[in-house]
């Protein structure tokens, strides 16, 4: 009987980290990570969460110690300052808090929502997601479903795409410009759907696939054009404003690109990057990244502060809810290997008597009965009160008796070898590995 997995994470996210500290987190994807994770020793459960914000990872392990160690070389190549660690507990509450908006740098907003149900079902894909896991992802997802409902968190909020756009009409007047949106993602959508609120003239969108870049610039009342990203070189020289969030792992935009370059303000909202940092260095260019969107960000996150103090208390409710679930299914757990010990003893030393017994004469059915409900009610009366203790001990976060105990009744254990003359082995026949329904019914009075 293994004991309930607990879950280790670790993030490497905006708030300690910078973008290329993320993006060298980021590994080769969300797959690529749960595959590995899943390789390293202990490792029963794996998820990973990848966006331009934020790289994580959780997995569960019977002992705590073990995921310790399993994430020990996550993102190796990152400053330990920008790394987070969290145990069981603070897990499912960053999870929580993740799906509600509070952890994301534009707080409240709705796209981290799609994008972690995008990774649950990614790690589920690549054999990640085990029972422990799906409960702490859909719970994550079900606060933050509470959070939008709820409460306004998300109410007036800006996305990165549209702190993006008005990053530029603070630093550019966008009357009468040209702005190009490379990638037809959701975040480009959200950046065109921005600009189409501004005085722009003309909006390009340039994607790897036309057609969806042809969907996006549908979506837009200003006057819109769709390209491949091939023409890009012929169409930057000619724009005031270049926001740019494809999912490409190199950079689509090279010193080259705005070599021409008149006055053009680059966002570069992506994460990988997608413009090569050296092109900021032309002289007519202004490049901007994820990081300098704090100051934007920050005045929406000031006014969301009194709705963030509702979600909270949303999820302290979700918190406790779940970890009472949790703790009950650890104590559930060493009760039942309690259980599926004793009724193993007892199901071996019922045979032996009764064939001692009927050495001397054959028994009916109602001495047969008789001698198994005599056996039956000593378990249920001596376990009833080392029921109780584990049901306490769970409570109190006394681990240490649940490993115990687990340790104690495991019924995977050889059994004893039998004595001479003991009769026939005998096994579990029967045995439910679970607390009678008397036990059950006293316990729960």
């Amino acid at each position: 009987m293994k004991e309930t997995g607990a879950i280790c994470g670790v993030s490497v996210a905006h708030s300690r980290a910078t973008v290329d500290e993320i993006e060298a987190a980021g590994g080769d994807g969300v797959r690529a990570t749960v595959s590995d994770l899943l390789a390293r020793d202990g490792v029963e459960e794996a998820f990973a969460l990848q966006t331009c914000n934020r790289s994580e990872a959780f997995i569960v392990t019977d002992k705590t110690v073990d995921g310790a160690v399993a994430l020990e070389s996550f993102a190796p190549e990152v400053r330990s300052g920008a790394i987070r660690r969290l145990d069981h507990e603070e897990s499912l509450e960053h999870l929580m808090r993740v799906a509600s908006g509070l952890e994301s740098l534009v707080l409240g907003e709705d796209q981290i929502i799609g994008q972690l149900r995008e990774a649950y079902e990614e790690s589920k894909s690549a054999g990640g997601v085990g029972p422990v896991l799906k409960d702490a992802v859909t719970k994550a997802l079900h606060v933050g479903e509470r959070a939008r409902n709820e409460t306004s968190i998300n109410e007036g909020v800006v996305s990165l795409g549209s702190a993006a756009v008005r990053l530029a009409a603070s630093e550019i007047d966008l009357t009468d410009g040209s702005a190009v949106v490379i990638g037809a993602g959701e975040m480009g959508m959200l950046a065109a759907r921005s600009l189409d609120d501004t005085p722009v003239s003309e909006i390009v969108v340039a994607n790897r696939t036309v057609p969806n870049a042809e969907f996006v610039a549908g979506e837009v009342e200003t006057p819109a054009d769709a390209v491949p990203l091939a023409d890009l070189p012929a169409v930057l020289p000619d724009a005031d404003l270049v926001i740019t969030a494809t999912g490409s792992p190199d950079p689509v935009i090279d010193p080259a690109h705005v070599a021409d370059a008149d006055r053009l303000v680059c966002i570069d909202i992506a994460q990988p990057r997608d413009v090569d940092p050296a092109a900021g260095d032309r002289d007519g260019v202004t490049l901007y990244d994820i990081d300098a969107l704090e100051d934007v960000t920050r005045r929406t996150r000031e006014s969301r502060q009194e709705e963030a103090a509702r979600v909270e208390a949303i999820i302290d409710e979700e918190l406790d809810r779940i970890l009472r679930a949790y703790k009950r299914k650890r104590a559930d757990d060493a009760i039942s290997a309690m259980y599926a010990g004793a009724d193993r003893v007892k199901a071996r030393e019922v045979d032996r008597a009764l064939s001692r017994l009927e050495a001397h004469g054959d028994l009916n059915a109602a001495q047969r009965e008789t001698v198994e409900d005599l056996a039956d009610a000593l378990v249920g009366q001596l376990l009833a009160a080392p029921t109780r203790s584990l049901r306490d001990a769970a409570g109190e976060d006394d681990w240490e008796t649940i490993r115990t105990a687990l340790r104690l009744f495991d019924p995977d254990f050889d059994a004893p070898p039998e004595r001479p003359g003991s009769g026939a082995e005998a096994g579990p026949a029967g045995a439910s590995g679970a607390p009678p329904d008397s036990v059950t019914e006293e316990l729960d009075d």
